[in-house]
C-alpha cells in the first residue's frame, strides 16, 4: 500500500486522547442517574427527576459542540479549544466530588456542557482533517478512532464500579478527573503529530522559507480527488440541505440509543438478576463497540475493493433496523421479567401526595418498607350511582404527573420510609447483553457514519460549524429521554415496543429518501 493510504499517526494521537477523554466522560455518565436517587450519598431523587434532570443536561451537552465548534472555526483553532474544554471537563467533574451539594452538582454540570462543547467537535474535525478530501480511509479512520472512544466508554464504568463500590460516589467521580488529566497531557505531548490537522477558518498565513507570510484561502485544498471534485460540484445548500434531513431522522435513534445511561441503567439495576449495581451495564455498550468496529471496518474495506460498499445513508437505515430490533429483544425481556402492571392505584390526593395501594399481583414489583394505614376514600358505585365512602390500607407516597383518584399513577418518590418501583423478580442478564449487542451494531452504522458524512459532505469553511449541527441533533435526540419520566408509570414491555417502534419507522423513512439523499451527497 502506497504511504498515501496508510493512517498517519495523528490518528492515534487523537485515538488515545478521546479515549482517556470518554473514560472521564463515562464515568460520570455511568452513575449520576443511580447517584442522584440515592438516600444516603446523593440526593434521594425520584427515577422520573433524575431522568429529566440528565435529559437537560444530555440535551446541552450535545449542543454545546455547535458553540464549540463555530468558536474553533472562526477564532481559537481545534488544538486550543480542545485544551479550554479538557481544563472545563476537569473542573467539573471534581466539583462532582463534593458531597450532596445540589448547587455545585449544577455548576459541576455546566462545567462539563462547557468542556464537551469545546472538546468533541474539534477533536472529531481534526480526525478527518488528517486526510486528503475524498479519501476513501476517512471512513475507516472514524471507525478506529470510534473504537477508541468505545475502550474508554467500557474502562469507564469497570473502574466506577469498583471504586464507588469501595469508597463511593464521589471518590468515583475524583478518578473521572484523573482521566482527563491523563487526555490533555496525551495531546499536547504528542502535537508535532497533529498540528497539520489545526486547520481554521477563512485566511490563515502560511510561513515560507524565506520567513514571509503567504495568505492562503484554506477553502481551496491543494489536492483534490475524483469524488472530492464530484462532491464540490454540488452546490453547497444542497449539501448542507442534506446533511440537515439526516440530523432530523437520527433524533429519534439518540433519543432511543441514549436511554443506556438513564432507564437502561435503572432496567439493570432493578431487573437484571446479577450481583453487581447498574453501573456496569455501561460497559456492555462499548464493549461490543470494540468488538465489532475492526471486524466491521474489514467487511466495509472488503466491499469496497468489489465496489459494493453500501453509501452512508443506506449504512444509516440499517442502523436504526437493528436499534429497533435490540428494544424488541427488550421488549420480549420486560414481558418476561419487567414491570407490566400499573405501580399503583390512587385513592385519595392531598396536595402534591396521594394515598395509593396495589393488587397482590403488581405488589411483587415494590420495595415496600412504609407504615400503611386506615384511610377513608370516596368511590363511586356504578350499580347505585352514588357516591360510597369505603376503608383500606394505603401507603402515603408522591406520584409522577397529573393523578387523579380512582387511576394508576407512578412513584415519583418517597416520604418517610421508602415505597418504589424497584421488584424482586430480576431476569437474565444475558437479555440485556443481547440487546446492547444488536443496538451497539447499530450504532456502529450510524454515529462513525454520521462523522465521516459531515466530514466530506460539509462545505470545508463550515465543517466546524456542520459537525456541531450533527450534536445538536444528538442533543435535541437526548431531550427527548425524558419520555424516560414514564418509566415508572408505564409499564415496561410498553415502554421499550414504543421506542423500537420510533426507530422502524424512521428507517422506513430513511429507505424512502436514499435516492434524493445520494443525488446531493454523491460517492458518500
Amino acid at each position: 500500500m502506497a504511504a498515501t493510504e496508510k493512517h498517519p499517526r495523528g490518528l492515534y494521537v487523537l485515538f488515545s486522547t478521546e479515549m482517556w477523554e470518554r473514560f472521564s466522560f463515562y464515568t460520570m455518565n455511568g452513575m449520576v442517574v443511580l447517584y442522584v436517587t440515592n438516600a444516603v450519598q446523593g440526593f434521594g431523587w425520584s427515577n422520573a427527576q433524575a431522568t429529566n434532570v440528565f435529559s437537560y443536561y444530555l440535551m446541552f451537552v450535545y449542543a454545546s459542540p455547535l458553540i464549540g465548534g463555530f468558536i474553533a472555526d472562526r477564532w481559537t483553532g481545534p488544538r486550543h479549544a480542545i485544551t479550554v474544554g479538557g481544563l472545563f471537563f476537569m473542573a467539573g467533574h471534581l466539583l462532582l466530588a463534593v458531597p450532596k451539594n445540589i448547587p455545585i452538582f449544577y455548576v459541576a454540570l455546566t462545567c462539563l456542557v462547557i468542556g464537551n462543547g469545546f472538546f468533541k467537535p474539534n477533536v472529531s474535525t481534526m480526525v478527518g482533517n488528517l486526510y486528503p478530501e475524498g479519501s476513501h480511509l476517512k471512513d475507516r479512520a472514524y471507525l478506529i478512532f470510534y473504537m477508541g472512544i468505545n475502550i474508554g466508554a467500557a474502562l469507564a464504568p469497570i473502574v466506577a464500579e469498583v471504586v464507588q463500590g469501595r469508597w463511593g460516589y464521589h471518590y468515583a467521580f475524583a478518578v473521572a478527573a484523573f482521566g482527563m488529566m491523563i487526555s490533555l497531557a496525551i495531546f499536547w505531548g504528542f502535537q508535532k503529530h497533529v498540528r497539520a490537522a489545526d486547520k481554521q477558518r477563512g485566511i490563515r498565513g502560511l510561513t515560507q522559507a524565506d520567513g514571509k507570510a503567504a495568505a492562503t484561502a484554506e477553502d481551496l485544498p491543494p489536492v483534490l480527488n475524483e469524488d472530492a471534485r464530484t462532491m464540490a460540484a454540488v452546490p453547497e445548500w444542497k449539501r448542507i440541505m442534506a446533511l440537515i434531513v439526516i440530523f432530523l431522522i437520527v433524533i429519534v435513534f439518540w433519543m432511543v440509543f441514549h436511554q443506556n445511561s438513564s432507564t437502561l441503567t435503572l432496567w439493570a439495576d432493578d431487573h437484571t438478576a446479577w450481583n453487581v449495581t447498574g453501573i456496569l451495564s455501561n460497559a456492555i455498550n462499548p464493549l461490543w463497540i470494540i468488538a465489532l468496529s475492526l471486524p466491521l471496518a474489514w467487511f466495509w474495506s472488503a466491499l469496497d475493493r468489489r465496489g459494493l460498499e453500501p453509501s452512508t445513508p443506506a449504512k444509516m437505515m440499517i442502523g436504526m433496523i437493528l436499534t429497533g430490533l435490540s428494544f424488541i429483544i427488550l421488549y420480549f425481556a420486560a414481558q418476561a421479567g419487567g414491570f407490566t402492571k400499573p405501580a399503583v392505584q390512587v385513592l385519595k390526593v392531598e396536595g402534591s401526595q396521594a394515598w395509593v395501594t396495589t393488587s397482590e399481583e403488581a405488589a411483587k414489583y415494590l420495595k415496600i418498607t412504609a407504615p400503611t394505614e386506615e384511610v377513608e376514600y370516596q368511590i363511586r358505585n356504578p350499580e347505585t350511582d352514588q357516591m360510597e365512602t369505603l376503608k383500606k390500607q394505603a401507603w402515603r407516597a408522591t406520584t409522577t404527573g397529573q393523578v387523579e383518584e380512582g387511576g394508576f399513577a407512578g412513584l415519583a418518590g418517597q416520604e418517610g420510609a421508602s415505597l418504589t418501583v424497584a421488584p424482586a423478580w430480576r431476569v437474565s442478564p444475558w437479555w440485556l447483553i443481547m440487546a446492547y449487542g444488536v443496538l451497539s451494531l447499530g450504532e456502529l452504522m450510524l454515529s462513525p457514519m454520521g462523522l465521516s458524512l459531515v466530514s466530506k459532505v460539509a462545505p470545508i469553511r463550515m465543517r466546524g460549524l456542520m459537525m456541531g449541527g450533527w450534536f445538536l441533533a444528538t442533543a435535541i435526540g437526548n431531550k427527548l429521554t425524558a419520555i424516560g419520566n414514564f418509566w415508572d408509570l408505564w409499564s415496561h414491555s410498553q415502554f421499550f415496543i414504543i421506542l423500537a417502534s420510533m426507530a422502524l419507522f424512521m428507517a422506513v423513512v430513511l429507505f424512502v429518501l436514499i435516492k434524493p439523499l445520494k443525488k446531493a451527497m454523491p460517492g458518500v
